[in-house]
């Protein structure tokens, strides 16, 4: 078998995860590095990346058009739970803020969703290092919570639609560079917040 059939046989999640895997990576290690369950303190600039990126994607969850390829992509939006987070720990509600993905073609914007539901599958993990933290699903921490139906069955009700979708190789290729996008966002607000 040859690199070429293995690579046909993947889903398109799969392919897009193999394309965006080095990206993702560095911004995993880069992430850990800030260590962003240090202190509350250092968790609140963890929240100020969130709340950046997730004000980037939020149009995405509210688009027709998208709404329309994915089922219940409104109901995903984390950012109010976000902002509720920030206004925990703040005591103020955090400003609005204006999102900066620019216009966005179909496929981009998938990949810009595909980085925002996949770190829903992280979180979990992350829920557990806010906990020793004294936080919670329901104080500081709501924007990490799982699906009431479960992180696992929620994940898999969005790659189903992602990977029934009618994509070129084109619209591919333009999905898998609008995650390495989004992927690099959060990486520059990581650097940024916690410089």
């Amino acid at each position: 078998m040859n690199i070429q059939t293995s690579i046909e046989q993947q889903t398109r999640i799969q392919r897009l995860k193999a394309l965006t895997d080095a990206t993702h990576h560095g911004l995993d290690q880069r992430i850990m590095a800030a260590e962003p369950f240090a202190s509350r303190e250092r968790y609140g600039l963890f929240l100020e990346v969130q709340h950046c990126f997730h004000a980037d994607v939020s149009p995405l969850y509210h688009s027709p058009e998208l709404g329309s390829l994915l089922p219940d992509l409104a109901s995903r939006c984390r950012l109010d739970a976000l902002r509720r987070d920030i206004t925990d720990l703040a005591g103020s509600a955090p400003p609005v803020l204006t999102p900066r993905t620019g216009p966005l073609g179909v496929p981009a914007a998938l990949g810009w969703l595909y980085v925002a539901e996949g770190s829903n599958l992280g979180a979990a993990f992350l829920l557990k290092e806010a906990e020793k933290l004294g936080l919670s699903e329901k104080f500081g921490a709501r924007h990490l919570a799982g699906h009431p139906d479960g992180r696992g069955l929620h994940w898999r009700t969005f790659v189903a639609a992602f990977n029934g979708l009618t994509l070129s190789e084109a619209d591919e290729a333009d999905a898998a560079e609008g995650a390495r996008a989004a992927f690099r966002r959060v990486h520059a607000l990581v650097e940024e917040t916690f410089a």
